[in-house]
């Protein structure tokens, strides 16, 4: 990709480092509240606000007040990762200007998407097969005879096989997710077919069926759905129901484009992971701090990761959406480039920048 000297970039009076803020704070503080969020409900730390309530720098009622010189100390840990976010982005808009720094940015924020998306989507097959497994040898009762009747007992507790089982196949699917670069949502469908496939096959050829078959299904159609919204986005994939957009030219899209991501885009994305992981008791972090499971007692146990769905839907398309606004100003301020910065063939990595 060639980018042009500042001397031959038309507007190039019209800085584009606020828009490149812009981005990185909301894209920082996406990152951080998660991170902030598992420290607080799963590792115990009193959380920012709660901290800044507690110590009357803000004029609520905290949830809990923050007592002790060790949770105090947690609580401003927490708050400065914020800070530390922020000033990280000031200094990293700094580092490069124009055209260059522009369209770094939006190879990067694509790569970071994609890099989320890849790792949810390892993940969910590697947990759906491991689980299938488990909760076919558990209705069958070969379990015991596989590894002793007290881990069977234990493989049957939705804490203990999330913990044991779950989290370390979602660590290794982030392994796997930075050495790979596909995408592989055509493998997915292909496994989602499959499926239910073997639904169709052993139950009107066998007669067999158990409910962990159709929870295989439903874990897996649900990841696809929700997983290749930030794909679709950029591919210019989703449905669109539109009598102007069509007819726009290129600055008028951009303009479209990069509207809709800030006040359209950005306020449901955070919507739902503020809503959805705002307490102990919120719509996503319920389930996934009680480890909910269906009704059925030997289905599989995977239900609580179909709200963590929603939360990588939520903060990948935080990230694409920033790709996404810094694209449309790039093309507002007349840097024109070579070819897209996305490349979904090629695993939706970066074009080396020159």
């Amino acid at each position: 990709m060639n980018i042009p000297s500042s001397a031959e970039i038309p507007l190039a009076d019209k800085s584009v480092a606020p828009y490149r803020l812009l981005a990185g704070f909301v894209v920082a503080f996406a990152l951080t509240f998660l991170i902030n969020n598992v420290l607080t409900f799963w590792g115990g730390a009193p959380g920012a606000l709660n901290t800044l309530t507690s110590l009357g720098l803000l004029p609520f009622d905290p949830d809990d007040a923050v007592s002790g010189a060790g949770a105090l100390a947690a609580g401003l840990a927490q708050l400065l990762l914020y800070i530390a976010a922020l000033v990280w982005v000031v200094f990293y808009v700094r580092r490069r200007t124009g055209a260059d720094g522009i369209l770094r940015d939006v190879a990067r924020y694509q790569w970071l998407a994609a890099y989320i998306v890849r790792a949810a989507f390892w993940a969910v097959v590697l947990v759906g097969l491991a689980d299938y497994v488990v909760s076919f040898l558990r209705v069958e009762n070969f379990l015991s005879a596989i590894v002793g009747d007290e881990l069977s007992t234990q493989l049957g507790r939705p804490q203990f096989r999330g913990i044991y089982l779950h989290y370390p196949l979602v660590a290794l699917a982030f392994l796997i997710a930075a050495f790979t670069r596909s995408l592989s949502f055509i493998w997915l469908a292909t496994l989602v077919v499959l499926a239910e496939f073997q639904i169709v096959l052993l139950r009107f050829v066998f007669s067999y069926e158990q409910a962990f078959m159709g929870d295989l299904v439903r874990f897996w159609y649900a990841a696809l759905f929700l997983f290749a919204s930030s794909y679709a986005l950029v591919e210019e994939a989703h449905v669109r129901v539109d009598v102007l957009y069509a007819h726009f030219g290129r600055r008028k899209k951009a303009w479209t484009n990069a509207l809709g991501s800030v006040f359209l885009g950005w306020p449901i994305c955070f919507t739902i992971l503020l809503l959805g992981m705002w307490g102990r008791g919120s719509s996503l972090n319920s389930p996934l701090l009680s480890y909910e499971i269906t009704q059925s007692g030997f289905g599989m146990y995977v239900k609580y990761l179909m709200a963590g769905y929603l939360v990588v839907f939520a903060v990948s398309m935080i990230v694409q959406f920033a790709a996404y606004l810094l694209e449309s100003v790039a093309v507002l301020a007349g840097y024109e480039e070579d070819e897209h910065v996305f490349e979904p063939t090629s695993g939706l990595t970066p074009h080396t920048i020159e």
